[in-house]
């Protein structure tokens, strides 16, 4: 392929942080990169929570995976009228749900645990707490690893779906042309092709992040040809700009 890299759409929401890693990959390579959820969250009901027999009297602590579940999980305590207890115990995955939590809770007088970052992370954490009732609010999308650890530490648990994976409407990029189409979960491929059944690559670049977003694209007959992480490029921006630095040189 010799075409040049210009264009990449990237199918996140842009990063909120000022110099994020992709504000230097355009810099660096004057390149045009938009970026487009190709998926959305979208809550359910209090109705159909209930109908999943959740109540939430009955559990004494909260496992937070991303904000989306902090979110959605307050969203639904509200329209239940179900004040939440300064004794609940919050168990999140990672420092950026634990920070974002204080959007709800005073965070010195709660009991927050941290994890590092990967759901493993917290499993120490937990085993101090194994008498706890556990709710796990989710998507309809759950990383097996998630139930599996739970179920491995013989935790009282249950989990409960507050929200939903949605493919968003792509219809207006029908005709709208990129380098370079950035991946980074199964749904998004999903996306891509609900979107677009007719998708033909050509020429264009695909970039995936993971080894569930590869087995999607793989199956989905797509050609690979930016993969993060790698030991040598462990994140997305890295890859493309490797990647992008080899091409351009043409």
């Amino acid at each position: 392929m010799s075409m040049k890299i210009k264009t990449i759409l990237v199918s996140q929401p842009e990063p909120k942080m000022e110099n994020s890693p992709y504000s230097r990959l355009i810099e660096k390579e004057k390149l045009k990169v938009d970026f487009r959820p190709f998926i959305h969250v979208e809550g359910v009901d209090a109705k159909t929570v209930r109908q999943q027999k959740i109540d939430l009297n009955n559990f004494t602590a909260i496992v937070l995976t991303s904000r989306n579940s902090v979110d959605h999980f307050f969203r639904i305590a509200e329209e239940m009228r179900f004040k939440v207890p300064d004794s609940m115990k919050y168990f999140c995955q990672s420092e950026a749900v634990a920070y974002y939590l204080q959007k709800y809770v005073v965070y010195r007088k709660r009991k927050i645990y941290v994890g590092k970052r990967m759901f493993a992370d917290l499993v120490p954490l937990l085993k101090k707490y194994k008498t706890e009732k556990f709710l796990l609010p989710s998507s309809d999308v759950l990383k097996p690893i998630v139930p599996e650890t739970l179920d491995g530490l013989g935790l009282d648990w249950k989990r409960a779906i507050f929200y939903k994976t949605v493919i968003s409407d792509l219809s207006d990029l029908r005709d709208v042309y990129y380098d370079i189409l950035v991946f980074f979960s199964p749904s998004g491929i999903e996306s891509l092709l609900k979107n677009f059944p007719d998708f033909e690559q050509n020429e264009t670049r695909i970039a995936v992040y993971g080894n569930t977003t590869v087995n999607a694209a793989t199956e989905a007959g797509l050609r690979i040809d930016i993969l993060a992480p790698t030991p040598e490029t462990p994140s997305m921006t890295m890859a493309l700009q490797k990647y992008i630095t080899t091409a351009n040189k043409k």
